[in-house]
């Protein structure tokens, strides 16, 4: 049933994309505007679900999401990729980097957790050369490693994921329509909104259909790979970790995620359909040391969220010293290395992008927290109004939670599917 519903999504979106791309043209409105909220249907489904035509062609190598977090005591990192595809694929390696460092924006030694599976039933993970897990990996609590530095689950599970998609859309549409009438005026990369309008986008954001907000992911259970390892065994380079996943078959690397939404809502949001698909393949493929390539893509959709309140400028970093056009460099940049930075000495996570915020804007009051990701996190909120109005709150699509009560101490921490629950 889901994973339908998200091919439907994908192909309406695409529709809708080649039609504005259309009417742009026969309008003489300024290439990208309309379509950077059309383009954003894809991934309203999820943080990375169904996002380029690899993927989409083999969803057993599409990663939804990516959750890192520590334990309380911060004696372990706890981490967690979903894959949207309903198994995984025997010709696939499942990886998850932990760059480690000093300090934020520095990581010196890299460790990689790969998983390969053969059949239902059969798992082989392993940490670097240090150590490895073989067996039966979704068997109760799941396998311990040879020499105990990780436990391993892997099987369906309830997706903490939860997003109002309808509700989504619905408020692109109508930044579409304002942002349309600036777009020959000379407006600059954030086109102005009136009060009236902004509260109309941000209204939308929250409902569904007008009412209450829905989650489209509500029982939707795809295959997880959980890991909970021992953070010494990962920060020989220092406390700081930088975290990102990725997917390979036949050598060549075919989906990557880090913090969500990235790679999505920033990415292919101008130009054609086919364009579009171009560069979140190349953004797939590519490492996060690779993403300077991708910063001025990512600060002209930047600056469209920033009007979204009607407030140009008060984004997160954004630059007032900065010459017009640059001054969303110093976000796009941040962006542009999508890896999830967890500080491990913490075992208090309470916000995405804490580590960054501590770092960047002096927010003296997240030094404690470690940043991550966690299964609990509303992190859709936190970077929608990061994006916004360059604090963790005020931009919401109306859902505070999961249905599901997920765990972030009991091991495999996702809830468990419903037995009648459709897989698909």
């Amino acid at each position: 049933m889901y994973r339908e519903e998200l091919f439907q999504i994908v192909e309406r979106a695409a529709t809708q994309r080649a039609a504005v791309a259309r009417r742009r043209l026969r309008a003489g409105i300024r290439p990208g505007i309309l379509l950077a909220a059309l383009s954003a249907a894809i991934p309203a489904a999820a943080s990375d679900h169904l996002d380029s035509p690899l993927v989409i062609a083999d969803p057993r190598l599409d990663i939804g999401d990516l959750y890192a977090w520590t334990s309380p005591d911060a004696e372990r990192l706890n981490l967690v990729m979903t894959i949207v595809g309903q198994g995984f694929s025997d010709r696939a390696v499942y990886t998850f980097h932990i760059d480690s460092g000093p300090r934020f924006g520095t990581t010196a030694e890299t460790v990689a957790i790969t998983c390969r599976f053969d059949g239902a039933e059969q798992a082989d993970c392993r940490l670097g050369k240090a150590d490895q897990a073989i067996g039966n990996p979704g068997d109760g609590p799941g396998i311990t490693s040879r020499k105990g530095s990780f436990r391993l689950f892997a099987g369906r599970r309830d997706d903490p994921f939860f997003n109002n998609v309808r509700g989504t859309r619905d408020a692109y549409a109508a930044a579409t329509a304002a942002f349309a009438k600036s777009a020959d005026a000379g407006a600059g990369p954030c086109p102005p909104v009136t009060t009236t309008e902004a509260a109309d986008i941000l209204g939308r954001w929250r409902r569904t259909d007008g009412g209450p907000a829905t989650n489209f992911l509500r029982g939707w259970s795809p295959m997880a790979i959980v890991i909970s390892v021992k953070t010494k065994a990962v920060t020989r380079g220092g406390p700081m970790l930088a975290i990102w996943a990725a997917t390979a078959s036949a050598g060549e690397q075919v989906d990557r995620v880090a913090r969500p939404l990235t790679g999505n809502a920033l990415l292919a949001t101008f130009g054609t359909p086919e364009e579009a698909a171009a560069t979140k393949v190349e953004w797939n493929r590519s490492m996060p040391a690779d993403g300077a390539r991708f910063a001025e893509e990512i600060a002209k959709n930047a600056a469209l969220y920033d009007a979204f309140d009607g407030q140009c400028g008060n984004g997160f970093l954004f630059d007032r010293e900065a010459s017009h056009a640059a001054r969303y460099r110093k976000l796009a940049r941040l962006l542009a290395d999508d890896r999830l930075w967890l500080n491990s000495r913490s075992g208090t996570c309470a916000q995405l992008f804490a580590v960054e915020r501590a770092a960047l804007a002096d927010e003296g009051d997240l030094q404690d927290d470690c940043g991550g990701r966690t299964i609990t996190d509303n992190s859709l909120r936190t970077y929608r109004s990061l994006l916004v109005n360059g604090t963790a709150f005020g931009v919401s699509d109306g859902l505070e939670g999961d249905e599901k009560a997920h765990s972030l101490t009991e091991f495999p921490f996702l809830a468990a599917p419903d037995p009648a629950a459709s897989p698909s």
